[in-house]
This record gives structure tokens, sequence and C-alpha cells, in this order.
């Protein structure tokens, strides 16, 4: 599409969101015609219009393999901007995604505040993420208030989620996997165990689904795995 066909679309159709239609597609290979839930934030307090909501919306989809997929739309650029048109990435090149185990909606709605949460940082920090980084919660577990083990996160290329070239640039999907305190102070000891501790966790839980009632420790200080 050239510069000029996309302002003529543009013109053409007023709600155009060609970012928004990319993910969509992306999705649509993974999980074909099912229709997601999904939850847009509301306008009043999206970060454009002086509110702390830095994200459009997310929707969850329920895999044959036994968990929800979560993805979220606003990291990469949404709706039509000629400025973006062409660019390497679509802002910032990626959206997010979390897998859980099947529940009911009360039982997920916080994974949406702390994708929320991570988005706002992003955002105002202009520190993005990437694959093999972590996220320290403090020593608090993920879900407030839960007692959970996982008190951090993990950084991963989604495992079931291809990326894809949009008009406005690259748009990838980055993963978010719980982790415990124990696994989390290994790697801040030592970097180069995150492949070993993905490589570990993959073992049992291969697409990586993050499970609050996990106990299981993959890494600790002097040991690549706990038997």
């Amino acid at each position: 599409m050239t510069i000029d066909e996309y302002k003529q679309k543009a013109k053409e159709i007023e709600d155009w969101a060609p970012g928004w239609d990319a993910i969509d597609s992306c999705m649509e290979k993974r999980y074909g015609n099912q229709e997601p839930k999904h939850y847009g934030t509301n306008m009043a307090v999206r970060a454009i219009f002086g509110g702390d909501q830095y994200l459009d919306g997310y929707s969850v989809y329920t895999s044959q393999y036994g968990h929800l997929h979560i993805v979220t739309y606003g990291m990469s650029e949404l709706y039509t901007n000629e400025e973006s048109f062409g660019g390497e990435f679509s802002k910032w090149g990626y959206e997010m995604t979390l897998k859980l185990p099947l529940c009911e909606e009360a039982d997920y709605l916080w994974a949406l505040d702390m994708l929320s949460n991570l988005a706002r940082y992003t955002f105002t920090s202009k520190r993005y993420l990437e694959p093999n980084q972590y996220i320290s919660g403090g020593g608090n577990p993920i879900k407030v208030d839960s007692g959970s083990k996982l008190t951090g996160l993990l950084v991963v290329e989604d495992t079931e989620l291809a990326g894809t070239n949009t008009v406005h640039g690259r748009l990838d999907f980055i993963q978010l996997v719980g982790i415990t305190q124990t696994e989390l102070d290994a790697i801040m000891a030592d970097q180069e165990k995150i492949p070993s501790l993905i490589a570990s966790m993959k073992q049992d839980n291969p697409l990586l689904v993050t499970d609050i009632a996990r106990t299981k420790d993959y890494l600790n200080h002097n040991e690549s795995r706990l038997t």
C-alpha cells in the first residue's frame, strides 16, 4: 500500500483502524472465527483525553488447550496516522499477551488491571518490554492479595502467535509469564539463567500458562532446576 492509497482509504472509511485489524487478523489465524470476550476501556479515562488508561481494550480467547489467551490493544498503532505509515515498528512494536487457566470472568479481571499498569509504565517511562526481560513485583503477588507465590513476570515471545508487518511497521506479540520469588531472585542474580528457566518451565507447561496456584520452583540460586 502506498501513502496515497493509505490516505484515500482513511478518507473513504472514517473508522478504519488498520492496526486493530492487524491484531484481529493474527488472532483469527490462531482461533478461527471464535468471538472473543472483549473489554474496551472507557473513552473518558483514556490517556489521549487526559486519563490514565493507555490501552483501548483487551480480548480474551478460549484455547482448545484449556486456557484463556488475553491480548491487549493499544501498545501498537491502532488507528490511521499518516506519520506512522511505513514505520519500522508499529508504535511500541508489540501487543502484550497473557495465558491463564480456564476460569470465570471474575477470576481473570485482575490480569487486565495488571496489563493496564504495564502499559502505563511503558508509556510514561518510555521503557518498552522485550523478550528475556523480567519484571519484579516487589515481593508482592502478581494478583494482589491472592497469596500466590508468583511475584514477578518473565517476558517471552508468545508461544502461539506469530507477528506480522503492518502499514505502520512491525507488530509482534510478547507474553507475560508469572514466576516465583525464588525464580526471580535467581535470574536477578544471573540473567544468563533465563533461557534455562524458560526451558524448564516448558517441560511441564509448553505454552507457558500462568497459574497463580503454582508452588513449584524451577530455579534457585545454586541450581538450574529443583528436583
